[in-house]
C-alpha cells in the first residue's frame, strides 16, 4: 500500500461539521467488532485487578505470607501498572497502538503463566509486576485507540467500552473465585487455577489484534495517509472515509506547530500548575476512596465482618454485579449530568458509607447474625456509589482538564501518581487491617472521602458543555476558577 508523506491538501480545521452523516451499514458491525477486541485489554485489566481478591488467601498458606508479603504481592501489580501507564504510552506513540496492544496482550499472558507456577514469593512478585506492565499500558492505550477509531458522533459511548468491559472483568473475577473456589477448595494450589483463567482472554486478545488495524490518526501522524484511507473504509459509510482523513489531517499539521509545554513552564504559571494539582488530586481522591481495598481484599474484609470461606467467595459477587449496574448508569448520564454535582453526591455518599460500615461495626459485636449481612449491604452501596458517581466521571474529567499542549504531561503525571497511590494502599492494607481493623479502616476512609468533598466542592471546575478549545482558553487564562466560570452548567 502506497502512503503520502507530509500534509495532503487540508479540507479546513472546522471541516468536521461538512463530514457525510453516519448511516446504518456493515461498518459499524466492523467498528464493533474492532472495539469488542480492543476493550478484551480492559477485561483483564479488570480482571487481573481482582482476581487476588479471591485467590489471597490460600495463597498467602501455600507461599507462607506475612500481612506484610501479602501486600506486596498486591501492590507488586499496581507498582508495576504506574510505569506501564507511561512507557506503554510512549511505546504506542512510536511503535503504533496495534502493536502495542500486541506486546501488551504478550505481556499478561506470559505474566499470568509465571504466577501460575510461581514456586515462591519472588517469583510471584515478578510475575505480578509483568502483569502490571500490561494493566498500566491496557490502562492509557486501549482508551486512546478506542478514541482515535470512533467517529466523533458516538465516540463518548465506544470509548465507554472500555470502562465496561473493566467493571465485567472484575465481575468475571469475582465468579470464577467463587465457583473455582467452592468446588475444588479443599485441594492445594486452588489459587493457581483462579490466576490461569486470564490466559484465555490474553490470547484472544493478541489472536484478535492480529486483524484489526491500526488507529488512522496515528497513521496519518507518522505521514501514512492512504493507509489511513484504507482503515477509514473499513470503519465509515461510503463516501465519508476520505473526507475525514483530510480532516484528521489538517487537525494533525495543526497540532504539529504546537510546542509541548515542559516542566518549568507549567510550574512557573500559576494556572497551568493549578489545573496541573487539581488532575493529580482527582486521581488520589479516586484511590483513596477505597474502593480498590474492597476489589482487592473484598474477600477478607467480609470474613472479618463474619461470614465464613466458602459463603464470603459468593457474597463478594455483589460488588461486582452493582460495580457494573453503575458503570451503566455512569454512561447514561455523563453527557447530561453536571460533572462537579456528580463529584459532590459521589463523595457526600462514600463518606456516609463508610461511617456507617465503621459504625455497623462496632454496633454489631462479631457473633451477631446481622452483623455481616448489614456490613455486606453497606460495602454494597459503597461500591455502587463510586461506581455511578465517581469512576467514569474521574477518567472523563482528567480527559478534558489540561490544555493540548500539556495534556499528555498533565494526563501522563496524573495518572502515574494515581497508580502509585493504589500501589500504596494495596500494600499497607493488610497490615492496617491488623492493626486497627474494619472499624479504624473505614472510619479513616471516611474522613479522607469528607477532605476529597471539600477538595472537588472548592477547586473541581465544570467542564461539561464546552468545546475542548473553549475549556484551554478558559484554564490559561484563570477564568475556569471564577465562580460564575467554575459552577457553569452545574
Amino acid at each position: 500500500m502506497s502512503t503520502t508523506q507530509g500534509k495532503p491538501a487540508a479540507s479546513g480545521r472546522g471541516a468536521g461539521t461538512a463530514l457525510p452523516p453516519l448511516s446504518a451499514g456493515p461498518y459499524r458491525r466492523r467498528l464493533g467488532v474492532v472495539a469488542l477486541v480492543a476493550t478484551f485489554g480492559g477485561l483483564l485489566f479488570g480482571y487481573d485487578t481482582s482476581v487476588i481478591n479471591g485467590a489471597l488467601d490460600p495463597m498467602v498458606e501455600e507461599l507462607g505470607l506475612t500481612a506484610f508479603t501479602e501486600g506486596v504481592v498486591t501492590s507488586s501489580l499496581l507498582f508495576g501498572a504506574a510505569v506501564g501507564a507511561i512507557t506503554g504510552g510512549r511505546l504506542s506513540d512510536a511503535w503504533g497502538r496495534r502493536k502495542a496492544i500486541l506486546l501488551m496482550s504478550a505481556f499478561f499472558f506470559v505474566g499470568a503463566l509465571v504466577c501460575v507456577f510461581a514456586p515462591t514469593f519472588a517469583v510471584m512478585v515478578v510475575g505480578r509486576v509483568l502483569l502490571g506492565l500490561a494493566v498500566g499500558a491496557a490502562s492509557t492505550v486501549v482508551p486512546v485507540f478506542l478514541a482515535e477509531l470512533a467517529p466523533y458522533e458516538i465516540r463518548g459511548s465506544l470509548s465507554g467500552r472500555n470502562e465496561m468491559m473493566i467493571v465485567i472483568g472484575q465481575l468475571a473475577a469475582f465468579v470464577v473465585n467463587a465457583i473455582v473456589g467452592n468446588v475444588w477448595g479443599e485441594y492445594g494450589g486452588v489459587w493457581r487455577i483462579m490466576l490461569a483463567f486470564v490466559t484465555l482472554p490474553a490470547i484472544a486478545l493478541f489472536v484478535g489484534m492480529l486483524r484489526v488495524p491500526e488507529s488512522p490518526r496515528w497513521l496519518i501522524d507518522h505521514g501514512k495517509f492512504d493507509e489511513a484511507v484504507e482503515v477509514l473504509r473499513e470503519l465509515r459509510p461510503a463516501g465519508r472515509a476520505e473526507a475525514e482523513a483530510r480532516q484528521i489531517a489538517d487537525a494533525t499539521w495543526e497540532d504539529s506547530k504546537r510546542v509541548a509545554l515542559d516542566w518549568r513552564q507549567i510550574l512557573s504559571n500559576r494556572w497551568l500548575r493549578r489545573i496541573l494539582l487539581i488532575g493529580i488530586g482527582l486521581g488520589v481522591a479516586q484511590q483513596l476512596t477505597g474502593i480498590n481495598s474492597i476489589m482487592y481484599y473484598g474477600q477478607a474484609i467480609l470474613k472479618e465482618a463474619g461470614f465464613d470461606d466458602s459463603t464470603a467467595l459468593i457474597v463478594n459477587i455483589a460488588p461486582g454485579i452493582i460495580a457494573v449496574v453503575g458503570a451503566l448508569i455512569a454512561l447514561r448520564m455523563m453527557d447530561s449530568f453536571s460533572r462537579r454535582r456528580t463529584f459532590v453526591i459521589g463523595y457526600t455518599l462514600t463518606t456516609v458509607c463508610h461511617l456507617l460500615i465503621g459504625a455497623a461495626s462496632l454496633a454489631l459485636p462479631v457473633g451477631n447474625a446481622l452483623r455481616p449481612w448489614v456490613i455486606l449491604f453497606l460495602v454494597v452501596a459503597f461500591v455502587g456509589s463510586m461506581q455511578t458517581f465517581l469512576n467514569v466521571a474521574t477518567w472523563v474529567t482528567l480527559s478534558e482538564i489540561f490544555p493540548q499542549k500539556m495534556r499528555a504531561l498533565g494526563m501522563g503525571t496524573s495518572v502515574f501518581v494515581l497508580w502509585l497511590t493504589n500501589a500504596f494502599l494495596g500494600l499497607y492494607f493488610p497490615t492496617l487491617v491488623a492493626s486497627v481493623g474494619i472499624t479504624g479502616c473505614f472510619f479513616g476512609f471516611a474522613v479522607i472521602n469528607l477532605l476529597a468533598l471539600v477538595f472537588v466542592h472548592t477547586q473541581v471546575p465544570e467542564t461539561r458543555g464546552r468545546t475542548l478549545e473553549e475549556l484551554e482558553d478558559a484554564v490559561t487564562s484563570g477564568r475556569i476558577y471564577d465562580k460564575e466560570v467554575r459552577d457553569f452548567a452545574s
